[in-house]
């Protein structure tokens, strides 16, 4: 049986994860997608930290939006999903969503920052 060591805020150190071929019954699953949907909240929090940060340095609400940096990111992640036998349009899918949700929030950061001015 091969297992991997991760570390969790929730459930301490030294978790063992297991592979997929490894889960016998579906709480075995279930509990293997709650600990990732755990790391990818973790993840999802750091980057919107970063998000913020970027809404902070930005002057204007128009720079939310830059159309080249999207397509170079969406075409970064189609590359990387194929690599990692991940379907590329639902990742995609999934990006264009998250960017646009930022777009808005980094929009929302100027604006009200330049009302405040």
């Amino acid at each position: 049986m091969h297992t991997t060591k991760t570390i969790s805020k929730e459930r301490g150190p030294d978790v063992t994860a297991k592979r997929p071929a490894e889960c016998q019954t579906k709480d075995d699953v279930r509990a293997e997608i709650d600990r990732i949907d755990r790391a990818l909240l973790a993840l999802f929090a750091e980057r919107h930290a970063y998000v913020t940060r970027m809404a902070e340095i930005k002057t204007d609400p128009h720079e939310a939006f830059d159309p080249a940096r999207i397509e170079a990111v969406i075409t970064k992640v189609r590359e990387r999903s194929l690599d990692l036998d991940l379907d590329e349009d639902q990742a995609e899918l999934i990006w264009r969503t998250l960017i646009s949700w930022n777009i808005n929030y980094e929009k929302g950061i100027i604006a009200a920052r330049k009302r405040s001015r």
